[in-house]
């Protein structure tokens, strides 16, 4: 809506006021915002049109005109731990970090009121609802994934506020205490089950070698006799030697 009369009236005098203490008002009708920064210009309460002022000098009324500089520089907030369940029922607590800018200073403060909690809040909802449908050995695997889709999900929304989201990352997962005993069991039960396999094939692999030994001395019997000859060579080396003699030798 446009300017009321009194509105009006008031722009009028302030203009006045400005001009008739001309050069001495220049001083408090122009600003300056850095280049990382925007002026946003309410005058009477109402948000004046057009893009925010900056970088540089910019002008405004000091009787009637109250300004906000926005930082637009890169943000970082950090999600503290929140629980969320997996897909295979597993309860889970996790912390993020979010990386944000802000893009449209005019529609960010006509619209937020708090932005830490804003997105803090909408992280903590999408992580809850985008892990309810991954399982937890995924949610260790393809972390930087599904931190891609948090974060596309996630710009959707801040959009509309005027906040543009640059980057998601899930930082740390912690597993209750009991959920962590039983993975470690499980582990220890692989690991065990592991050792058993290679335990076979090694007996496995050994029982072949004794097979092809016994058929190869069984066709040369000199051959069996030089193997004892051998045994009783290197049990020498014991301290005391140890003999072994069987009757008959064949």
């Amino acid at each position: 809506p446009g300017l009321g009369i009194c509105e009006w009236l008031l722009t009028i005098l302030s203009l006045l006021f400005v001009i008739m203490t001309f050069p001495i008002s220049v001083w408090f009708c122009m600003k300056v915002v850095r280049e990382y920064e925007r002026a946003i210009v309410f005058r009477l309460g109402r948000l004046l049109p057009g893009r925010a002022r900056g970088p540089g000098l910019f002008f405004f009324l000091p009787c009637l005109d109250t300004y906000h500089k926005v930082d637009l520089r890169l943000k970082t907030l950090e999600i503290p731990f929140h629980q969320v369940v997996t897909k295979d029922m597993f309860t889970l607590e996790i912390d993020a970090v979010c990386y944000y800018r802000l893009e449209n200073a005019s529609l960010l403060l006509t619209t937020l009121t708090s932005i830490s909690s804003a997105i803090q809040l909408l992280v903590q909802t999408t992580t809850k609802r985008l892990l309810a449908h991954r399982a937890f050995s995924e949610l260790l695997l393809e972390r930087k994934s599904i931190s891609q889709e948090i974060k596309v999900a996630l710009d959707a929304v801040t959009g509309c506020w005027g906040i543009k989201v640059e980057r998601t990352e899930i930082n740390n997962v912690q597993l209750p205490a009991e959920v962590q005993q039983s993975l470690a069991v499980e582990a220890e039960a692989q690991r065990q089950a592991k050792v058993r396999m290679i335990a076979a094939e090694g007996e496995k692999a050994a029982s072949e070698s004794l097979r092809m030994a016994a058929e190869i001395l069984s066709s040369a019997p000199a051959a069996a006799q030089l193997r004892y000859l051998h045994a009783l060579h290197s049990l020498t080396a014991e301290k005391p030697a140890a003999f072994i003699l069987p009757f008959p030798l064949d």
